[in-house]
């Protein structure tokens, strides 16, 4: 099976908050494909700043989440354009980041892992998906 989390479901585990167990154990599935879009880490670390986290401390806690992926898929021209028909196709708006995760998720065919109400509206014929 491959995941590609959501930032959210990242800030879940590095907080400790619902959904961190679940996270935890995709690190610790080695049976498990599990990846990341690489401007999860750009959202992550604004996310941590707001938090009051200095630049060195997510840089040292971005570094140490990078070792535990499989892959970290970069956004190209052609997930750019899966996410723009991805925001097509679902009927309530997607922000531009999360619909770029989703874009990810999809071209990879792996089970995007999130915590946002707004990729349930992504139709799960297009998305396979999982609320934490």
């Amino acid at each position: 099976m491959t995941i590609l989390l959501d930032t959210s479901a990242l800030l879940a585990h590095h907080r400790d908050e619902e959904g961190a167990v679940r996270v935890q154990s995709y690190f610790e599935n080695g049976d498990m494909r599990l990846l990341i879009a690489s401007v999860t880490f750009a959202e992550f670390g604004r996310r941590m700043l707001e938090l009051g986290a200095s630049q060195e401390e997510i840089q040292i806690v971005v570094d140490g989440y990078r070792r535990l992926f499989d892959g970290i898929i970069s956004i190209d021209e052609h997930v750019a354009m899966k996410a723009f028909a991805l925001a097509v196709q679902s009927p309530k708006r997607i922000p531009l980041i999360d619909s770029l995760i989703a874009a990810a998720a999809c071209l990879q065919e792996a089970t995007l892992v999130h915590r946002n109400s707004h990729f349930e509206s992504i139709p799960r014929s297009i998305l396979k998906s999982e609320r934490l």
